[in-house]
């Protein structure tokens, strides 16, 4: 309690300072009003936009509420502020089109780091997450390596660009459906040895007790890193920095690690590596 009450006055006496403060100047030279917030502090409430159906990051509980992962990372965020939280679920099609518009202050929903959307959203780094190639294959195969695929038929999903990769660099001979759901049914029923896809997605799917036989064996490749996102006009100012901050925070004193393990997810070597980056070089 004590914690909070003293983050809640640096915040505040942060939020009097900026009231009072000429406008400073973004990266890209617009004055940065603070408005998103100014907005949050001064209603005591921030929004955050989730995933609420991408089981273990944002997920449905049986009584209908929003956990997982993020979850747990926007409740910190709300802590470190000294506000309320309010979650609302988004989707992948519309999780940048209700932070513009103002339907959300904050997006943490397992979307990739990627050009385009910098365009678009206040991407902050450094990255919070991120996601890579495996595959989903039954248990009883024992697959251990990549090379186990060679010469084996793997399902995939069309268009997907990882389907091209595993095929060069492996020999796996793939056999791409139309969506996810005709892929997996096909490896259930013995069409191919493994499925390729987004290692977040296999995790979701084998967290959902629907996949009990079957594991994900291999160390990921081909990393695609994880961003959130404030309004893009706050990207460079106090609403950004502060993200950021939270972000090298996480990193540093393991946050996210311990969050893996809390929601069971496959450790990856991406968290690891940064928390060893940002550790104390004099440290015992």
């Amino acid at each position: 309690m004590m914690k909070k009450m003293l983050t809640s006055a640096l915040i505040l006496v942060l939020t009097s300072i900026l009231a009072f403060a000429p406008l400073a100047a973004s990266a890209d030279g617009h004055a940065c009003t603070n408005d998103v917030w100014n907005k949050v502090m001064s209603r005591g409430k921030i929004v955050v936009g989730v995933k609420a159906d991408y089981k273990p990051w944002g997920y449905r509980d049986t009584s209908g509420d929003i956990i997982g992962m993020e979850i747990d990372m926007a409740k910190d965020v709300a802590m470190k502020m000294g506000v309320d939280l309010d979650l609302v679920a988004v989707q992948s099609s519309n999780r940048m089109q209700f932070l513009e518009q103002g339907k959300i202050d904050l997006m943490i929903a397992t979307m990739s780091d990627r050009k385009d959307r910098r365009e678009i959203v206040g991407i902050v780094g450094p990255n919070y997450y991120t996601s890579g190639t495996n595959i989903m294959s039954p248990k009883a195969l024992g697959l251990t390596d990549w090379e186990d695929l060679r010469g084996k038929p793997v399902c995939g999903k069309q268009g997907a660009f990882y389907n091209q990769i595993v095929e060069e660099r492996y020999g796996a001979e793939i056999i791409a459906f139309t969506g996810n759901a005709e892929a997996k049914q096909a490896l259930r029923d013995k069409k191919c040895i493994a499925w390729v896809y987004d290692d977040s997605s296999i995790g979701s799917d084998l967290s959902s007790g629907e996949w009990e036989e079957f594991e994900m064996p291999l160390n990921s490749e081909d990393d695609n890193p994880w961003a959130l996102a404030v309004p893009s006009k706050e990207r460079d100012c106090v609403f950004g920095r502060f993200m950021s901050g939270m972000q090298y925070q996480w990193h540093q004193d393991g946050t996210l690690i311990e969050l893996e393990k809390k929601w069971g997810i496959k450790p990856t070597r991406y968290l690891a590596d940064y928390q060893e980056r940002l550790g104390d070089w004099l440290a015992d």
